[in-house]
């Protein structure tokens, strides 16, 4: 049932308090900041008072509500906590003791993290420059009107709060380990399956297509350079397009038709391996066909494999999840300010190959459970949405006494 609540101006029932302090020399100081989103006060430093510039400091006690002038429009509010007391801040940091048995600073430090309370807050601020420089003073801030019943039913409004929250929080953290967990899961199982195959170590080198140039380090500066780059024409990759989940095609380069002539030793062809020579070095994917013809840049190693004989997406999670590709790799890595590999490090890659028939069935009982993995992440992203909408709309339900 809806309960009406008395609204009640913060100057009423809060009252400044500065406890300033002339900076010692001799003396450390620890200093605060405020996060914003309601997060609260927190250590932001220890100086001594050689280190500051301050020549006055403020010190916090416990229980004391205080916020920053300049982000306080973004929700730089909160609560001084046991261990914050006895800490320092700059004038910049308005600071308030409660009048006793009139409000309780939790109760207080939540309604600042409403919508609309920071609406409010934002009218309020003035300034030079809009986003950091826009101060909340404090004539403003005690003139805020807060609905306010009892001390006792604030107390059991903030019990009932921290409850609700402590249950998203609980449900949120199950929702990330169990996201950690399935992301962790294919790489797993086909960490198993790849150790599994009951083959004789090749190298990745024999299984390239002998028409083409089988493994190939994109053009060097020289051939081609960024200011070649134009708005439209061929697709150049570049390392950021390589992704383990397969090509990104955000953020694509080009060259003119004339440049990508000059350059087509450098095509890519559908099914092609496409290697990450520096960077993080190993990630890979598999070129699809709306990729026919796009050239590639100097920080990848192209490998066009023998498809007759051997799987694409074979050779990709092979790549990923072969612990004979890993211990390989790390052993390889070179180079002394960024590590790189060169064609004949991917040359060499160790692969097991089993039948035709046998890489596909590998391939696709892997490439079912990624599907579903990916199936669950995109759930578990609307849960996480659905969880971070929870918090705003319980407190608005507390600050409405329907709670």
């Amino acid at each position: 049932m809806k309960k009406e609540w008395p609204k009640v101006r913060l100057g009423e029932v809060l009252r400044p308090v500065s406890r300033v302090e002339s900076v010692d020399a001799l003396k450390e100081y620890r200093l605060l900041g405020v996060r914003l989103d309601g997060q609260g006060p927190f250590l932001r430093e220890t100086v001594s008072g050689t280190q500051t510039s301050a020549t006055k400091l403020h010190q916090v006690a416990k229980g004391d509500f205080i916020y920053s002038r300049l982000f306080a429009s973004r929700g730089a509010f909160g609560v001084i906590d046991h261990d914050l007391d006895g800490c320092h801040v700059s004038g910049e940091f308005p600071t308030f003791t409660a009048a006793p048995g009139r409000i309780d600073v939790n109760f207080l430090s939540y309604w600042f993290r409403l919508p609309t309370t920071i609406a409010r807050v934002n009218e309020d601020c003035a300034g030079s420059t809009p986003l950091t420089r826009n101060r909340f003073k404090e004539q403003f801030f005690l003139a805020l009107e807060i609905p306010l019943p009892s001390l006792a039913e604030q107390r059991c409004v903030v019990t009932r709060i921290e409850e609700l929250a402590a249950q998203i929080h609980e449900a949120r953290s199950l929702r990330q380990q169990a996201e950690r967990e399935a992301a962790a899961l294919p790489l797993s199982v086909a960490h198993s399956m790849l150790a599994a195959v009951d083959s004789l170590r090749t190298r990745l080198g024999d299984w390239v297509d002998t028409a083409r140039e089988g493994i190939q380090t994109g053009p060097f500066g020289a051939q081609l350079n960024s200011s070649e780059f134009i708005e439209t024409g061929t697709p150049v990759l570049t390392i950021g397009n390589v992704q383990y989940g397969g090509l990104d095609t955000a953020n694509l380069r080009f060259v003119s038709e004339m440049k990508a002539a000059q350059l087509a030793r450098y095509q890519v062809s559908e099914g092609d391996i496409l290697f990450a020579r520096m960077g993080t070095v190993g990630r890979c994917c598999v070129v699809p066909s709306l990729a026919q013809g796009w050239l590639i840049n100097y920080h990848i190693i192209r490998v066009a494999l023998d498809k007759q004989r051997i799987d694409p997406q074979f050779v990709h999670w092979t790549i990923r999840a072969s612990a004979d590709v890993e211990c390989y790799l790390r052993e390889r890595i070179r180079g002394a300010t960024r590590e790189g590999v060169n064609s004949e490090i991917v040359a060499g890659l160790p692969c097991r190959v089993p039948p035709l028939s046998e890489q596909r069935r590998i391939v696709a009982e892997l490439d079912a459970l990624q599907a579903e993995t990916n199936r669950l992440k995109s759930s578990q992203g609307e849960s996480a949405v659905e969880l971070g909408a929870l918090l705003p709309a319980i407190l608005d339900q507390a600050f409405k006494g329907e709670l």
